[in-house]
């Protein structure tokens, strides 16, 4: 039997179920690429919260431009490898662009790989025309965050494309590889909302709103196509790991602010709050859709996961978010209950000790039932996106 998988060439089906080696280390080297980079994130906002931003020229900004060039580096060699050396192996595990030949997330690392080095210097001249910028969500950021989103996706992508064509032993350490890489998937995800979930937002709908658009497309997703029977319990729990390590590791370490204006003295580096938890949802949304795929809908399986995920996360959210924001306890290194950048004023301080005040009961539920409209359909998109990527071996 033949497949058609290159114009002018055939290649056997068992061929095609190959994995063509080059691949193999590219996955991991895009990988360990698309951790940099996300590490490198956590530190940059960290060192802007805890020191300013007084050059491009800080380690959390190069740890970030290194993971950018290792994933657009290497994934640009596999190109040129594939193009012009390649292996009738690799060729059927690549797709053409231009002439050239690479893996999908190759394409998507390259692409990736531009949009981060384009925007080191919009950033700088930004930082220069409006001097020290307190949101995460700013134009040259964006660029970036949509560079390294693709880094992420790149390597998912790759991963994913691997573990599709294995099988046995080594299937399952692709189906892991994917899972890590998913954590990461879902990082980024969730230092992007940073301003929207500050711990004395946890209590409001439009925090419940966000959430519901995001997490249960990337938890369906991951779900679905992972080949571990725990998949989004497994990247959820990724996520979780990587969070609380930066939190509890970057806190260790001096700083003294270099920006004024200077209100809090915090002698150590100022991490991020606890993260989100979400891989309390995603048990409930793999149990749920091992039961239910394949013998119901999937627009009914949508509304089953959607109501789930927004059901299971406020039962835990909620009363830790209460914890978090009221209980003295919380207020230590353990639990970084008591995180706030040197610029806050004591005002604002307080402030974080307090939930933003809640809206009529009337207000709040309908804020919560639009939660839940968005559950829904990030559910059913996730689990159209998660088919869809089962499908790929290239």
């Amino acid at each position: 039997m033949a497949i058609a998988l290159d114009p002018g060439r055939t290649y056997t089906a068992e061929l095609r179920s190959t994995a063509a080696p080059i691949s193999v280390w590219h996955a991991y080297a895009v990988s360990f690429a698309a951790v940099c980079v996300m590490v490198g994130v956590y530190w940059d906002i960290s060192w802007h919260m805890s020191i300013g931003r007084d050059s491009f020229w800080t380690p959390a900004h190069l740890v970030i431009q290194a993971g950018g060039l290792i994933a657009g580096l290497s994934s640009g060699y596999v190109a040129l490898k594939t193009t012009f050396r390649g292996t009738d192996a690799e060729r059927s595990a690549s797709v053409g662009f231009w002439g050239f030949r690479a893996p999908f997330g190759a394409w998507i690392c390259i692409w990736g790989c531009g949009a981060m080095l384009t925007s080191a210097p919009f950033d700088n001249w930004w930082h220069n025309a409006y001097g020290l910028d307190v949101q995460i969500v700013s134009p040259p950021h964006t660029v970036l965050a949509l560079g390294i989103f693709s880094i992420v996706i790149g390597a998912l992508m790759l991963t994913m494309a691997l573990q599709n064509r294995a099988t046995g032993a080594e299937a399952r350490r692709l189906a892991l590889l994917v899972s890590a890489v998913g954590g990461l998937f879902i990082m980024n995800f969730a230092v992007f909302i940073t301003e929207y979930s500050e711990r004395m937002m946890l209590h409001g709908t439009l925090f419940y709103q966000i959430v519901c658009v995001l997490f249960p497309f990337a938890l369906c997703g991951l779900s679905r196509a992972g080949k571990l029977d725990w998949s989004a319990t497994a990247s959820a729990g990724a996520f979780m790991g990587v969070m609380l390590v930066l939190m509890w590791t970057i806190e260790q370490f001096p700083a003294t602010p270099k920006l004024g204006p200077i209100y809090q003295h915090v002698g150590h580096m100022v991490s991020l709050s606890w993260p989100l938890w979400l891989v309390v949802p995603a048990v409930g949304i793999d149990w749920l859709r091992r039961r239910l795929d394949g013998r119901v809908s999937t627009a009914t399986l949508a509304a089953v996961l959607g109501a789930a995920f927004l059901a299971a996360f406020m039962v835990v959210e909620w009363p830790f978010a209460s914890f978090l924001v009221l209980n003295p306890a919380a207020r230590n290194a353990f639990f970084n209950g008591n995180n706030v950048v040197y610029w806050a004023t004591n005002a604002y301080v307080a402030h974080t000790h307090q939930f933003i005040p809640a809206p009529s009961a009337a207000v709040f539920a309908r804020g919560i039932g639009i939660a839940l409209v968005y559950a829904i359909g990030s559910s059913a998109v996730g689990l159209l996106w998660g088919r869809r990527l089962t499908a790929i071996r290239r």
